[in-house]
């Protein structure tokens, strides 16, 4: 270890101009990190930081992880067919068609005046949803136009209330479009936002404040084996580091006290269960009148079910 301290001593020294000094303060706060991390550094040769820094680090750390938990869950509000899986096949098929539709519109534009059949243009078809909610109307509703179109369909019970089921999702399911953009407006972007830049800017001030104190440390142990004729010079750059290990660590408390006190990271919330809030009561209106009728019908068929078995 001798010899990395001499090392150390014989870069500090060298007179190479501005350039040679920060690679020299890297390199020393380099080793300084290895030999701490290999336990090699007594631990009151470690620069104690103040106690305040390091609850509002503790405090930092907690809010960071905070964002990232949630914020790996809600996600999914991004992608609006979190809650209907299956979609992968319908957006096969839907991308199946795209194409055929383009296909033939080519056909039909750059066919005329050929030789060869001309075929029609047709319209694209119109993207739908993957959501649950749209995936619930369009069965029912497909479900109930086909008991419909039998003889006798339109009093058809079942198909009576299939309708009623198929119109109940297809208001649930604009409420669910609702709720997802505005959790993503109001929630997610402003969350993400205070991910990357506050708290970011908080963890790169520590950043600065761990490399400074290194270089510090890195400072008092090159002090302690440096010749007579460098004592000067090594003292001095022990005190210009101190002094910017006090500069950069006032500027990381006062950045992360910011960040602590913004109220944004609660707002978001706010916002986030105001929108569930507003999907889940509208889904809980409208399924109840739905269920209501439903069950009137039901209970209708049932009733006529048992008047047939008495006779």
């Amino acid at each position: 270890m001798d010899g990395w301290n001499k090392f150390q001593s014989s870069l500090s020294g060298l007179n190479l101009g501005q350039s040679a000094n920060k690679f020299a303060k890297g390199f020393n706060s380099s080793v300084q990190a290895t030999r701490e991390r290999l336990g090699q550094v007594a631990p009151d040769e470690i620069t104690e930081l103040p106690q305040e820094y390091k609850d509002l680090e503790a405090r930092v750390d907690a809010l960071r992880q905070a964002h990232l938990a949630l914020l790996k869950v809600t996600k999914a509000y991004e992608n609006e067919s979190y809650d209907y899986p299956t979609q992968i096949q319908e957006s096969i098929t839907e991308l199946s068609t795209t194409i055929g539709h383009g296909i033939t519109n080519f056909a039909a534009t750059n066919l005329k005046g050929t030789n060869l059949p001309t075929p029609s243009p047709v319209a694209p078809q119109v993207s739908q949803h993957k959501t649950l909610p749209h995936a619930l109307c369009r069965a029912a509703t497909n479900a109930a136009a086909a008991m419909q179109r039998t003889p006798a369909g339109d009093e058809d019970k079942l198909g009576k209330a299939l309708t009623v089921y198929a119109d109940v999702f297809d208001n649930i399911a604009s409420a669910r479009v609702e709720q997802d953009e505005s959790i993503q407006a109001q929630y997610l972007r402003p969350w993400q936002t205070t991910l990357s830049t506050s708290i970011n800017v908080a963890m790169k001030a520590r950043q600065a404040v761990r490399v400074s104190r290194l270089e510090l440390d890195a400072a008092k142990q090159t002090l302690k084996t440096t010749s007579p004729t460098k004592q000067e010079q090594a003292r001095l750059d022990v005190e210009n580091a101190e002094d910017d290990l006090v500069q950069k660590t006032e500027v990381a408390i006062t950045l992360m006290k910011t960040v602590l006190e913004n109220p944004e990271p609660l707002k978001n919330l706010n916002e986030l269960v105001k929108a569930q809030l507003l999907y889940f009561a509208a889904a809980a209106e409208a399924l109840s009148s739905a269920q209501g009728e439903i069950e009137e019908l039901s209970v209708a068929a049932e009733g006529e079910y048992r008047k047939s078995r008495d006779h």
